[in-house]
């Protein structure tokens, strides 16, 4: 698995360096100053958690099923966080309410990721 999380997270950066760069030059004229802000803070924790699938790539032949099953919680908490956030900011449907699924996911992925290091202490 360590080579899909891997190829997760490359996706998973290129994304946030995409929307990044959206964010930056192809919607920041045209989005009020709290969608706007709602916008980059979602850029910031879809790369933060693209680096997050890096490690659980690099640390999955140690950590066995917990680091593959918080390599799961942090590709669907991106998935749904950001995506939530995303289409609120940019006027899209409205899917706020998977943010807070996303969210605890992507905090059950933290928690995944330690437990599997503890356990293998």
């Amino acid at each position: 698995m360590a080579r899909v999380w891997i190829a997760v997270a490359g996706l998973a950066g290129a994304s946030a360096v995409a929307m990044a760069a959206s964010a930056s030059h192809g919607v920041a004229d045209r989005l009020d100053p709290a969608a706007l802000a709602a916008l980059r803070s979602g850029v910031q924790m879809h790369g933060w958690h693209a680096l997050a699938l890096f490690g659980v790539g690099l640390w999955a032949p140690a950590g066995g099923r917990l680091a593959d099953a918080a390599g799961v919680a942090f590709a669907l908490g991106l998935l749904l966080f950001c995506g939530a956030v995303y289409s609120r900011a940019l006027g899209g449907p409205h899917i706020a309410a998977l943010a807070p699924v996303g969210g605890t996911l992507l905090i059950l992925g933290w928690l995944l990721l330690a437990a599997s290091a503890l356990r293998r202490a």
